[in-house]
């Protein structure tokens, strides 16, 4: 930090200087191997600009958290209050249907085969135990999500294409490609949530 600027420098000694008052800082992203003062972060926290700590790869590890987002009890209170009144279970068939219906508009848009199929049986689920319904959704969201992904990979050259899906420990280049892209977006998710100020885990929890 320097009089109201955060001060930028890279591995050949330019420098470049980012006014906090007079330009919109919307985002911050630390590499492994990048070295940032006190200072700067204690700026960076008191007004609320998204920092992101990621692998020299890109790959998302944390994020830096303004005590403040933990100041809204109410918020809190009103999502565990759902777990009792249904919204809970309302609003994980909404997620699931939401997810299913965006893949169906990527498969239509590159003329491939969509598959609408396990959207009714979402909505019509009454399941009161929310783990079993939780257990039901994974199921048919997975049934679904393997369709998506046999139809995507036939957009690929045939010697890149995958077999199938993988997410932990992928080798090859394609999955690894969705594996960091779906990383990034989980980064996005979950500092829209901390804006929102509800607890992120009560998703996890649906």
């Amino acid at each position: 930090m320097e009089k109201g600027c955060i001060i930028l420098r890279d591995k050949h000694g330019n420098t470049t200087k980012y006014p906090m008052f007079e330009e919109e800082i919307g985002e911050v992203v630390l590499k492994s191997g990048n070295l940032v003062s006190t200072g700067v972060l204690s700026a960076l926290g008191f007004w609320e600009i998204d920092v992101l700590i990621c692998t020299r790869n890109g790959y998302p590890i944390a994020m830096l958290k303004s005590l403040e987002d933990d100041a809204h009890v109410k918020t809190r209170i009103c999502q565990y209050e759902a777990l009792k009144n249904g919204k809970a279970l309302y609003l994980a068939k909404q997620f699931v249907i939401g997810k299913i219906e965006a893949q169906n508009i990527l498969l239509n848009k590159y003329g491939l085969r969509t598959d609408y199929s396990v959207i009714p049986i979402i909505s019509s689920l009454k399941e009161s135990d929310l783990q079993m319904l939780r257990r039901r959704l994974h199921h048919l969201e997975g049934k679904h999500t393997q369709h998506y992904f046999e139809q995507i990979f036939q957009l690929f050259p045939e010697k890149l294409r995958p077999t199938n899906r993988i997410g932990f420990k992928a080798y090859d280049g394609i999955n690894n490609t969705f594996n960091l892209a779906y990383m990034l977006l989980f980064w996005k998710c979950y500092r829209a949530l901390i804006k929102f100020h509800p607890s992120p885990h009560f998703l996890h929890i649906t």
